[in-house]
């Protein structure tokens, strides 16, 4: 089992956020509507995407190709932030999009909240304007079906990484930009094609001619898909980052989030459940979560004294909850970088405390014992 370190960890005390990140694995294999375990050998084909008639929200967003190169578009379907128009990225029953508002508590999940700690609370580590000089949260691109794709070459993790080659636009951002440290996440949605790209520490060569990277993993997101048991991906847990991002143009323009959030804490268990398919601790101690955990915010919160952009976030840890992903600092919930959020009334996140979470019945816990 290879284990990556943490590479991002800022410790700042004042402020609206405390960005703190990734850290650790890679690669990916598509797989058919339910979840499926593959043994971390030689990697399976492509399953065949679902029937389209059977993707209505699909439709919603699928257009044709066109050769304008993102960086010109005009149209509002490609570029930097780009909406997505109400899609949601997987199946309805994907683990990312699943109403979780009455599975079952675990039966640990008080014990693991105190050994964590009751005093701590969430935070939105992501929002408008810049901190230390680079955007706050996880940017992505959204860039149409021809695209011209450039070779990634991985530098830690290529064993776990899937060999692309990604379509990434001369412009694609990169979390943490300027800096050279941290997770340096690289995001892209083709938006005709229907494929996620991810990257993690990625860096440009030749302005963009070509890639380098740790690791990389690509999701068909017409079909669930399942990393290779023990196999990360580029977020710790071997899970998709961009499904469980807060985006602007679902708070402020739908209104509403259908998929559970990403979110991170500082230190992790050797273990992991699905939908993660990876650790990446070597700490066991038997109260320290493990990633893939998914956390719920309690029925009994009440939303009414938020303004309406917290409370669509809030209202979605209700219904789908949040997902740990990485380690990172404590409760930091992840989201896109965009200049109509207001800080503010992010900031309000803060008031959730941990008292008012809850751990969902976990099941299906690997460890080293396990695997």
């Amino acid at each position: 089992m290879v284990l990556r370190p943490i590479t991002r960890e800022w410790l700042l005390v004042l402020g609206l956020l405390f960005p703190a990140g990734c850290a650790d694995e890679s690669s990916q294999v598509s797989g058919p509507s339910a979840p499926v375990w593959y043994e971390p050998t030689p990697r399976e084909g492509e399953q065949a995407a679902f029937p389209r008639e059977s993707l209505p929200e699909i439709d919603a967003i699928a257009v044709t190709p066109v050769a304008t190169p993102v960086s010109q578009a005009t149209d509002g379907k490609y570029g930097i932030g780009a909406s997505l128009s109400g899609f949601r990225p997987f199946p309805a029953d994907d683990p990312w999009n699943t109403d979780i508002s009455r599975a079952e508590v675990d039966p640990q999940s008080s014990q693991i909240l105190t050994y964590i700690g009751l005093d701590g609370h969430l935070h939105p580590d992501f929002g408008s304007g810049t901190w230390n000089g680079a955007r706050i949260g996880i940017p992505y691109i959204v860039v149409p079906g021809d695209q011209p794709r450039v070779t990634v070459k991985y530098e830690a993790y290529g064993d776990e990484s899937d060999p692309g080659p990604f379509p990434l636009p001369f412009n694609t951002p990169v979390e943490g930009e300027p800096h050279d440290e941290g997770d340096r996440h690289a995001v892209v949605i083709d938006r005709d094609n229907l494929k996620l790209y991810e990257l993690f520490r990625a860096f440009p060569v030749n302005g963009g001619a070509s890639w380098r990277a740790d690791s990389g993993a690509i999701f068909d997101l017409r079909t669930n898909t399942q990393r290779p048991r023990g196999w990360t991906s580029a977020d710790a847990a071997g899970l998709p980052i961009f499904p469980g991002l807060v985006r602007y143009d679902e708070v402020g323009e739908q209104k509403e989030i259908k998929h559970a959030l990403r979110f991170t804490l500082a230190r992790t268990r050797r273990a992991f459940v699905p939908p993660a398919s990876h650790w990446a601790s070597s700490q066991e101690h038997p109260l320290l979560p493990p990633l893939g955990m998914r956390v719920r915010l309690k029925a009994s919160v009440s939303l009414d004294d938020y303004p309406e952009s917290v409370r669509v976030i809030l209202q979605a840890l209700k219904t789908y909850g949040m997902i740990l992903a990485d380690n990172g600092s404590n409760w930091f919930i992840s989201g896109s970088p965009d200049e109509r959020w207001d800080n503010d009334e992010l900031r309000l996140l803060r008031r959730i405390k941990v008292r008012d979470l809850e751990i969902l019945k976990m099941e299906g816990l690997v460890t080293p014992y396990t695997f």
